[in-house]
């Protein structure tokens, strides 16, 4: 024979919000998106620095 529990005869919004109920992970979620993010900026600055030189030293040479 099943056993009911409190949770079982829960409504489902109250279900639905104990599932989302993710305080704690939060902060190290944003951690982690913002050590990726910052990597592919410095991979992408790395990969264009030699453009990015050029440009700079063609635009001084046509100044004055």
């Amino acid at each position: 024979m099943l056993k009911h529990t409190a949770s079982d005869t829960a409504p489902l919004g109250d279900r639905l919000a104990q599932l989302r109920n993710e305080d704690g992970q939060t902060m190290a979620e944003y951690g982690v998106v913002l050590a990726l993010i910052t990597l592919a900026v410095i991979g992408a600055m790395m990969t264009l620095s030699g453009n990015i030189a050029g440009a700079f030293s063609n635009i001084a040479a046509v100044l004055p």
